[in-house]
């Protein structure tokens, strides 16, 4: 999809903004979900892309938030509406944000550009498969938001870790706490040093508990990273 106004012909949309450390951003999100739902199999096809999570938010604060390096480079996986990846980028990170869904990645390409950074090197969007992943060269981060829902998504991930991450690479999580995120960082402790921290979201309809986690591989000979996400 090459324009807005093509985008616009085929979704409606409404806008929600956000700002995150002194800038603006604006972004495309489905008015309703009743195109993108499959009836006969409502658990495993929701459209959890169509919506702007609150840990999306929290990964975005904290990229935007650490230096930029110009020879590093991020996969984001699960990009959803773009968020995370498109603030990234904004603040001057190279990242390559992915997703398998095409309607995910429509609006993912709408909102790069109705936020201005769709036609910069520092972003590409791409689709990427978890199960069957095509890419051509290993990441310095690889980085994610709201992606693990199902146990049977951990070992395509886990997979997808250790071989597209550097050696000496970092991972940033950040998932609303729940059984299978605890469950899958548990997992992850036989591959990867943990390093979490727990952010909470208070709003009037109450509390909303979001780990933000650092993974580097274990192997003892991998260089240790410095970059950490600022508060």
């Amino acid at each position: 999809m090459d324009s807005l106004t093509e985008f616009h012909d085929q979704y409606d949309t409404d806008k929600s903004t956000l700002t995150i450390r002194g800038r603006n951003f604006s972004f495309f999100v489905p008015k309703t979900l009743d195109r993108f739902l499959n009836a006969t199999d409502l658990l495993n096809h929701f459209p959890l892309w169509a919506k702007i999570w609150e840990a999306a938010i929290v990964l975005a604060d904290c990229l935007a938030g650490m230096t930029v390096d110009p020879q590093k480079r991020f996969l984001e996986i699960g990009s959803g509406l773009g968020v995370a990846g498109i603030v990234a980028a904004s603040f001057g990170h190279r990242v390559m944000m992915t997703e398998y869904n095409a309607d995910a990645l429509n609006f993912a390409r709408a909102n790069a550009q109705n936020n201005r950074i769709a036609s910069t090197h520092r972003l590409k969007i791409t689709s990427l498969d978890w199960n069957n992943p095509q890419l051509q060269e290993p990441f310095d981060y690889i980085i994610g938001s709201e992606v693990i829902f199902r146990e049977q998504d951990f070992q395509p991930i886990l997979a997808l870790f250790q071989t597209w991450l550097k050696p000496d690479g970092t991972i940033i999580l950040a998932e609303r706490v729940r059984k299978t995120t605890v469950e899958f960082f548990r997992r992850m402790g036989d591959y990867f040093e943990i390093h979490a921290r727990k952010k909470i979201l208070r709003s009037e309809d109450g509390e909303i508990r979001i780990i933000l986690c650092r993974m580097r591989f274990r192997d003892p000979s991998a260089e240790k990273i410095a970059s950490a996400c600022n508060s």
